[in-house]
């Protein structure tokens, strides 16, 4: 990380009402000079909504999407790598899990599945512009700003959320780490191979078959992540066959090889992998448990 640039992130629980529907809300906050810009990437993930205030990023999704300067962002559920720049920004986030897609969002997960787009434009998350807009004050308020977004979203809670039980089941049997297969998936899941994949397209925005592969993955990923000493053959979930196997995946997920992206600085998530473990218990949002308030206390 330049060192004219540090990053500062606070992750904290819903309320408690909301802890189903969301992997956790965030601020980071990147404080760089005048003129400093970071690159990163994000990993593949739950749809994510974030609103900026300030040096607002550059994205682009390998898929062809791309976004400039914009204070709210968006990205649907993805099974790609994001690749953004950004500068001096206080920043809010949250990942919507299956089950808040579910409750928030009226469109299936699949039409807004690898993109990024701007939130202020794109008509599907219309109903977050209110909150986009008042979200920050004239100086920063971690407290009133955190209420905001909870107030935002209890104010919805009476809307309908149809499948749930469903839901729950799919995405407890996803985050099985000893679910290696489809067939296993729908076993644990209780329901029918026609009603998984509907629902996986509907509610989650891939075919079971890409959601057990994106999971292996990010288990993957996130153990070298947390411990680089490992290296990538230590790291390797057990359901991988042989490391030419991850390195397929890894450039089907990243866009590059291990390699590649080991020996590159990673100045922002770096600091998320590392803070979110340690207050959330999961180093990314695709592997937070269903059933579980993920984080006990806001600091």
């Amino acid at each position: 990380m330049p060192s004219s640039c540090s990053v500062r992130i606070r992750f904290c629980a819903p309320a408690a009402e909301l802890a189903a529907y969301f992997t956790s809300f965030y601020l980071c906050e990147v404080d760089a000079a005048d003129g400093v810009r970071v690159t990163d990437y994000l990993h593949p993930e739950w749809a994510s909504v974030r609103f900026h205030s300030g040096d607002c990023p550059d994205a682009s999704h390998p898929a062809g999407t791309a976004i400039s300067g914009t204070a709210f962002s968006a990205t649907g559920p993805s099974s790609k790598s994001v690749r953004f720049t950004i500068g001096k920004d206080r920043m809010w986030g949250f990942g919507l899990l299956p089950l808040g897609w579910a409750k928030f969002m009226g469109v299936p997960a699949g039409s807004l599945a690898d993109i990024v787009c701007d939130g202020h434009t794109h008509p599907d998350f219309a109903s977050f512009r209110p909150l986009a807009e008042s979200l920050f004050g004239e100086t920063p308020d971690f407290d009133g700003e955190l209420a905001r977004i909870n107030a935002h979203f209890l104010a919805r809670l009476d809307e309908l959320s149809p499948d749930e039980a469903r839901i729950k089941a799919i995405h407890r049997a996803l985050f099985a780490p000893e679910t290696a297969s489809v067939a296993e998936m729908i076993e644990r899941a209780g329901v029918s191979s026609r009603t998984a994949e509907r629902l996986c397209e509907r509610y989650f925005g891939f075919s079971p078959r890409v959601l057990l592969r994106r999971q292996r993955f990010m288990r993957s990923v996130a153990t070298f992540l947390l411990d680089p000493s490992l290296k990538w053959i230590g790291s390797l979930d057990g359901h991988y066959h042989d490391q030419a196997q991850f390195v397929r995946d890894f450039r089907q997920f990243m866009g590059m090889t291990p390699r590649e992206y080991g020996t590159m600085p990673h100045p922002i998530m770096h600091e998320v992998v590392h803070e979110r473990a340690r207050v959330a218990g999961a180093a990314v949002q695709t592997l937070d448990c269903p059933d579980k308030v993920r984080i006990s206390f806001p600091f």
